[in-house]
């Protein structure tokens, strides 16, 4: 096993650390054994919660369409006194806002957390090789790089300034200042 931090091949798959850099390789051994994700991730993405945002802003919806579309018409209908329809309109209204905010506020998402994905490439230990092969190998050959022929060296001599000091050094030489 190599680390992922620096490339220092590992003696065993079993040490705790890396020899050169100090990466804890435990934890990487660990999402190997298990096809790329953390078992613990795995645990955390079954656990199921009632309360999160997604069923809260839900709940605030139904709140404010049953208490003030259909309980304000129902007790309006049946003859009750105008203050209590009122006071059902505005429980709606408001009973709805402060539970979608609370719910925005206060409660965990809804999102499952991902198993991560690595991109395993190579023969892993056991020898079974999982996603396939490295890609071949791409060099540039040596002859490439060869010298020039020996009319196209560029003569450098041509650039001015020489040099930053040669310039100023010759300001000093000069008798006029």
């Amino acid at each position: 096993m190599h680390c992922p931090g620096c490339g220092q091949r590992q003696v065993s798959s079993e040490t705790k650390f890396c020899s050169k850099c100090g990466l804890p390789l435990s934890l990487v051994s660990d999402v190997l054994a298990h096809g790329g994700y953390l078992p613990q991730l795995a645990e955390l993405n079954n656990k199921k919660t009632v309360f999160n945002k997604k069923n809260g802003v839900v709940l605030s919806v139904f709140w404010f369409i049953f208490f003030t579309m259909f309980m304000t018409a129902f007790f309006a209908i049946l003859g009750a006194p105008e203050e209590l329809v009122a006071i059902l309109a505005i429980t709606g209204v408001f009973g709805g806002m402060m539970t979608m905010i609370a719910s925005l506020i206060f409660l965990k998402s809804s999102r499952r957390i991902a198993p991560i994905d690595f991109q395993i490439q190579g023969n892993l230990p056991g020898g079974s090789a999982r996603h396939g092969s490295l890609p071949p190998q791409q060099s540039v050959p040596a002859s490439v790089y060869a010298t020039p022929l020996a009319g196209n060296w560029r003569d450098t001599n041509d650039l001015q300034p020489t040099s930053v000091t040669e310039g100023t050094t010759k300001l000093l030489d000069k008798d006029d200042i």
